[in-house]
């Protein structure tokens, strides 16, 4: 029988750590393999992550911020406003986000308020996170990825000569890179002269969104390009603070990868 003392439950400290710790770990260990790994959790790499997970598939998502959401909660010029071009609203619509329409074909919502939503979206799917976990390198073999070399973010930021934390490992069956304009992942294949990306092009709207979708696809054996990253790889306009795409992007890769793991099955 649980001690009362006052309102809440009387808990030790040591229990708690024992419960954040213990909770942790077991996620880790039982996600060190898993059918995929999301670089990146703005609103592409959520939208497949739930898209994904809602299919039965082990979705793990690391993120290199303390928050998710990416750019999706802070909108145009920290504004906290985004904008979706008509079919982008439909999404909204699905996931109980209230918006309103700008002009014909042009809708706005509440950053926050959409975010909250998509990521508990993901969550209710079956997504697992890791945060302030940075992508070091990917696993490659016999040509193709099978994996992500991840580390704990603020190692980055620690003076090189004590740099000295080994990265570890999460096995996968394929990973999507939807960490955006950087595109991490299909660097790091490039830095091993794997793959060439042709870089982002000047903004322009109307084809930018188009493009994103369109030529979201493997990149590499393994290896799936969404979101923005999709425009760095292939030398596509960027879009701005409008997040159809971003979005549209997100299921198509979803669908990209359930189709190549279910062929290889």
């Amino acid at each position: 029988m649980e001690k009362k003392q006052g309102l809440f439950a009387s808990v030790a400290e040591a229990d708690i750590t024992r419960a954040i710790t213990g909770a942790y770990l077991k996620q880790l260990e039982e996600y060190a393999q898993c059918d995929v790994v999301i670089v990146g959790a703005g609103p592409s790499g959520l939208t497949a992550g739930a898209g994904l997970a809602g299919a039965g598939l082990k979705t793990l998502i690391i993120e290199r911020n303390n928050y998710l959401g990416g750019g999706f909660w802070i909108g145009g010029y920290l504004m906290n406003k985004v904008t979706l071009r008509a079919p982008g609203q439909k999404v909204l619509e699905e996931l109980g986000v209230p918006y309103e329409e700008a002009v014909e074909g042009l809708y706005v919502a509440d950053g926050p308020h959409a975010t909250s939503k998509l990521i508990a979206h993901a969550c209710d799917a079956g997504v697992k996170f890791l945060s302030l976990t940075q992508l070091d390198d990917l696993i490659v073999k016999q040509g193709r990825v099978t994996g992500a070399v991840i580390n704990y973010a603020p190692v980055s930021a620690m003076p090189r000569q004590i740099t000295c934390v080994d990265p570890v490992a999460i096995e996968s069956k394929a990973v999507i890179d939807a960490t955006g304009h950087d595109a991490v992942a299909v660097r790091k294949l490039e830095e091993r002269g794997l793959l060439k990306t042709k870089g982002m092009g000047p903004m322009d709207v109307d084809e930018s969104e188009d493009s994103v979708v369109e030529r979201t696809s493997e990149a590499f054996p393994g290896l799936i390009v969404t979101g923005m990253s999709v425009s760095t790889t292939y030398g596509l306009p960027r879009m701005g603070p409008t997040f159809g795409a971003m979005l549209l992007s997100g299921r198509k890769a979803a669908e990209v990868v359930k189709t190549k793991l279910l062929v290889r099955v």
